[in-house]
């Protein structure tokens, strides 16, 4: 394995070097921690470095507000250790990890470590696993490394990971690693703005799609013509439709580039971070986006893409020309650097807003043209639920046939009424425990051929929920909204499957239904119609292995995260291949089921990662318990 040429390390750590020029950069940083910052008052986001957290004296992380260079602006941020993405945290498997965080603010804070299964005390959610670290004070993580690959921290606390709070984590693996490469990259993804978030928070409830800029107008008319190549006629067809459901196509991103500045690294489009790689090197990008609210579709400008990990897990490699990543999500991609040549690193977001750029190249001073933006894409009557590809062209015969034969291959056990007579629709209830059926009268769920699709019931989510989409359907092998029609290769959630089988793959024996629910007029988010004020925990019994629906209601893509725990998702393939992710995105109108093996004690946080959706209810508290009429286990016990 080789290291990249001296003039990247600013912005990736290759292996090699890391362990040379850890113990030395720890000790300084030990020592300067808060005071360089004292001395240094126009900081620069994007300069960052690295530290080992499993060296035998841990690591120091001093939290602080200061003022930022943001592109050519000045910003209040929070930085780490100085930072702005804090320094790149690397761990080793096998080993403890020793971590003291130091809050220098005026306010409380806190370190969530995303994606990482440890005790619930060191997840570090303010009201969930810990108090929170008061200003002044220093809280200690300690913690044994489990697990190997990319992942992530960002601050729990209100709005900070808005202000900077986050870095990239990656534990080595204590086996040799699968993946090959030459050379390594970070890439943190991020959204940036001058506002103050609560002030954007407070925008959004008052008045509805306020960062929208996008939306359909007579002066864009010619221009959606264009895009869509559809006629006049057409177009204006489906505007109407829209309009008489007072709905808007163009909702997309609650918060986009008339605010956001997109950042690679910290850095700007402007500002094009490069990335160092000769000719015949394989480049590994660690990618990881920790923006609040943006999700980032990535290429690397004419080369190909080969998929080696997702979500810090190795999956079968998997070659495309471009991903979505969902807000939290992280992958690893290999790219071979076949020229000479500079290539522009493309990250658009998926509103098509704006975009944040770097170079991959043999040398400094190089850079390539940014491509071509693409149209800002539309939503669909399918992302409402009311016609999907699998059913277009079908009658109501077929729809009933359909359904059916879905209802069939289902077992209802578990807390999934139905009736005992075949239905010509699948319904799944919000989750309610006092519908649980006793342990005894559980059988195992089916693992396969799982149902295509589940129709809306009757409106139980209350004012807390409009838009409801009137069928869910699986999108697992669609590309996403805005992709798949330039010839592009798109990476789908159906291509991905575990390189080897995680334990426990045993069938569900019980399954819970959530519906993302949202009422963007008040800008209230939510599962089952209900804010995380007004729910109840939701409780796993520890040891089993239990099955989530999730059916989004709503028009919006949801990122959905659980702490602790790993989310097996379903894509239809062998069910010991499926891939284990800590974050799935749910799109419009979809059904998406994930199962758990309830196997870490304590409470845990389980929510939608778009930050303001999560302020605003999108969260509920899990608790994995010894019964499901109990309390919570304490860890310690």
């Amino acid at each position: 394995m080789m290291n990249g040429p001296d003039s990247q390390r600013e912005n990736s750590i290759s292996r090699r070097g890391f362990v040379a020029g850890a113990a030395a950069g720890l000790a300084s940083l030990k020592i300067a921690g808060p005071l360089w910052a004292r001395t240094n008052p126009e900081l620069r986001a994007g300069k960052f470095g690295a530290l080992d957290a499993s060296t035998p004296g841990g690591i120091d992380l001093y939290i602080e507000k200061q003022e930022v260079r943001v592109d050519e602006k000045i910003g209040q941020a929070i930085t780490i250790n100085g930072g702005f993405p804090g320094p790149v945290i690397r761990m080793k498997e096998g080993d403890d990890a020793l971590i003291r965080v130091h809050n220098r603010m005026h306010e409380s804070t806190s370190i969530h470590w995303h994606g990482i299964l440890l005790p619930f005390t060191m997840d570090g959610v303010p009201g969930i696993s810990f108090r929170g670290i008061a200003p002044g004070e220093t809280f200690t993580y300690r913690f044994k490394v489990r697990q190997n690959g990319t992942y992530w921290y960002h601050s729990h606390t209100g709005m900070q990971e808005q202000l900077g709070h986050y870095g990239q984590l990656i534990i080595e693996p204590a086996q040799p690693d699968p993946v090959a490469y030459d050379v390594e990259h970070t890439i943190v993804l991020s959204d940036w703005t001058f506002e103050d978030p609560h002030t954007a928070m407070k925008k959004l409830k008052t008045i509805e799609g306020y960062y929208n800029f996008q939306r359909p107008t007579l002066a864009n008319l010619s221009a959606q013509v264009e895009a869509t190549g559809e006629s006049l006629g057409e177009v204006i067809s489906k505007r109407l439709q829209w309009n008489w459901m007072r709905m808007d196509p163009t909702d997309i991103a609650d918060i986009t580039g008339a605010t956001f500045t997109y950042l690679l690294n910290g850095r700007s489009a402007a500002q094009n971070p490069t990335f160092f790689a000769r000719p015949g090197q394989k480049v590994r990008f660690r990618i990881t986006n920790a923006s609040t609210m943006t999700y980032y579709d990535f290429r690397v400008e004419g080369l190909p893409l080969t998929v080696v990990q997702a979500d810090g897990q190795n999956v079968e490699p998997v070659e495309v020309d471009e991903l979505r990543v969902a807000v939290a999500e992280t992958y690893d991609v290999l790219v071979t650097m076949p020229d000479e040549k500079a290539y522009t690193i493309f990250a658009e977001t998926m509103d098509r807003s704006g975009f944040a750029r770097g170079t991959l190249a043999p040398r400094p001073g190089m850079s390539a043209a940014i491509p071509a933006r693409r149209h800002r894409p539309m939503l669909t009557m399918a992302d409402m639920g009311m016609m999907h590809g699998a059913m277009e062209g079908m009658d109501e015969g077929d729809e009933t046939k359909d359904m059916e034969s879905s209802h069939g291959a289902h077992a209802m056990n578990g807390e999934h009424k139905m009736d005992d007579k075949p239905s010509t629709s699948v319904t799944y209830p919000p989750h309610d425990e006092r519908r649980v059926a006793p342990i005894k009268e559980r059988k195992p769920l089916p693992i396969q051929n799982l149902p295509e699709m589940v129709q809306h019931g009757p409106d139980e989510h209350g004012a807390a929920s409009i838009a409801m989409a009137m069928h869910a359907y699986r999108r697992f092998d669609e590309p996403g909204i805005g992709l798949g029609k330039d010839g592009r290769r798109v990476l789908t959630y159906g291509q991905l499957k575990a390189l080897q089988t995680p334990p426990d793959r045993r069938p569900p024996t019980r399954e819970i239904n959530l519906h993302l629910t949202g009422n963007m007029h008040k800008y209230i988010w939510g599962f089952n119609g209900k804010k995380w004020s007004e729910s109840k925990m939701i409780r796993f019994k520890f040891g089993e292995r239990l099955r989530i629906n999730f059916i989004n209601d709503t028009m919006m893509s949801h990122p959905i995260h659980l702490h602790g725990m790993w989310m097996d998702l379903y894509v239809g393939h062998d069910y010991a291949k499926n891939p284990r992710k800590h974050t799935v995105n749910v799109n419009p109108a979809e059904l998406l089921t994930v199962d758990i093996s309830a196997d870490a004690p304590g409470q845990w946080a389980f929510h939608c990662h778009l930050l303001y959706h999560m302020e605003a209810g999108m969260f509920r508290t899990v608790a994995v318990v010894r019964d499901l009429s109990g309390e919570p286990i304490d860890a310690k016990s």
